[in-house]
């Protein structure tokens, strides 16, 4: 593991790509979008293939022996293995059908893995100019401050957040309803922002109790928001209860209160 004055140097590297991207997204946010289609939902911007050339750039300038997971650039080649080398894994506009309707949920995430453990996390919405960061063993903040995750412990008075997830994983809108419905008589109430690094935080800062998401696009959804979760005080783990994966497309994440209660309510809605 690096040193943590690397990890520091590291942050300060991730935070300055992170913002340069956002003023990008800032600007194309008022501006008319020119969408693509990635399959036959999925959407993607010329925003989005700007902001990750923007970060890689800048991220290889300083740290050119590291290997770089991005998902409109090696992912769109399947190219996504993680292996030991510090690798960044970026999503550069996590919410893009959020971008393209004007819906202000939208993020850069990027995380550095060591050893195949997310070790550094940011995510910064510059719509609504929040940053969040993370060190493994160092805490999470958000725009600077210490955040930690809810105390709540009864999952009845908690705010879940979830996804209808890709169609790689798309249920049928009956049992989707049913899983909600299903849900809601265990929780105070849902939300669907959009955004998994988003929703990640969520949990982060204590606006959601819990989350999570299932068959979403790939590591670079999780990969910063993990680090932050996990130094704010709380879980994350697979939405069966089994240890989180990072290349699974599962996962879910809670305060230590809720954590049990959490999966055997999921367990039971599926």
């Amino acid at each position: 593991m690096a040193h943590n004055d690397s990890l520091s140097a590291f942050l300060d590297v991730a935070v300055d790509a992170a913002k340069r991207a956002g003023e990008v997204i800032r600007k194309g946010f008022y501006q008319t979008k020119h969408v693509e289609h990635k399959g036959e939902v999925d959407l993607v911007t010329e925003t989005d293939k700007a902001c990750e050339d923007l970060i890689f750039n800048h991220l290889k300038q300083h740290f050119p022996s590291h290997k770089f997971i991005g998902e409109e650039t090696t992912a769109a080649f399947g190219v996504t293995e993680l292996t030991d080398e510090p690798t960044w894994i970026v999503d550069p506009l996590d919410g893009t059908t959020n971008f393209v309707h004007g819906f202000p949920f939208v993020c850069v995430s990027i995380g550095l893995a060591i050893k195949k453990v997310p070790t550094v996390g940011v995510v910064y919405n510059p719509i609504m100019e929040e940053l969040f960061t993370g060190i493994l063993g160092k805490g999470a903040f958000l725009n600077g401050s210490p955040i930690k995750v809810s105390s709540q412990n009864e999952l009845v008075k908690s705010l879940l957040a979830t996804e209808a997830g890709t169609k790689r994983d798309k249920l049928t809108l009956d049992s989707l309803t049913n899983r909600i419905e299903s849900l809601l008589f265990k929780v105070r109430s849902l939300r669907m922002s959009g955004s998994c690094a988003l929703n990640l935080c969520g949990v982060a800062c204590g606006r959601l109790d819990l989350f999570y998401e299932t068959g979403f696009g790939g590591p670079w959804d999780v990969a910063g928001g993990v680090v932050i979760v996990k130094e704010a005080g709380g879980l994350v783990f697979d939405p069966s209860g089994a240890d989180f994966d990072i290349s699974s497309q599962r996962v879910a994440a809670s305060n230590p209160l809720l954590k049990d209660a959490f999966i055997e309510a999921l367990q039971q809605s599926a």
